[in-house]
C-alpha cells in the first residue's frame, strides 16, 4: 500500500524525523517529531506506535534512513518522502 492509500484509509502514524527546530517551522498536523538521530534510541516507542509507520523529512533522505532502521528492527513502516507530499496527500484525503 502506498503513502497515499494509507492516509486515505487513516492508517498508521506519521513520524517527521526532521529537527525540532525544522519540525516546529511547519509539519503534518498530528504527526509526531523524532530526529532522526533519536530514532534508535527511541526504539521502544516506534514499537508502541500504530503501524505502519509513515517516516517523512524535508526530502525523503533521512526519513529512507529511518524507515531502513526501523525495517531491520522488524518495524513495519514506509517512507512518505518530504513532509510537503505527506501533507498535501494528507489535506486531499481530509477534502473529500
Amino acid at each position: 500500500m502506498n503513502v497515499k492509500e494509507l492516509l486515505q484509509q487513516n492508517k498508521g502514524t506519521i513520524v517527521d524525523v526532521r529537527t525540532i527546530g525544522e519540525f516546529q517551522g511547519g509539519n503534518v498536523a498530528g504527526s509526531k517529531n523524532i530526529p532522526l538521530n533519536e530514532v534508535p534510541a527511541r526504539l521502544e516507542e516506534f514499537e508502541a506506535m500504530a503501524k505502519p509507520i509513515i517516516l517523512c523529512c524535508a526530502s525523503g533522505n533521512r526519513s529512507g534512513q529511518a524507515t531502513a532502521f526501523l525495517s531491520s528492527n522488524g518495524i513495519e513502516c514506509v517512507n512518505g518522502g518530504s513532509w510537503l507530499d505527506v501533507n498535501y496527500y494528507q489535506s486531499q484525503c481530509l477534502s473529500n
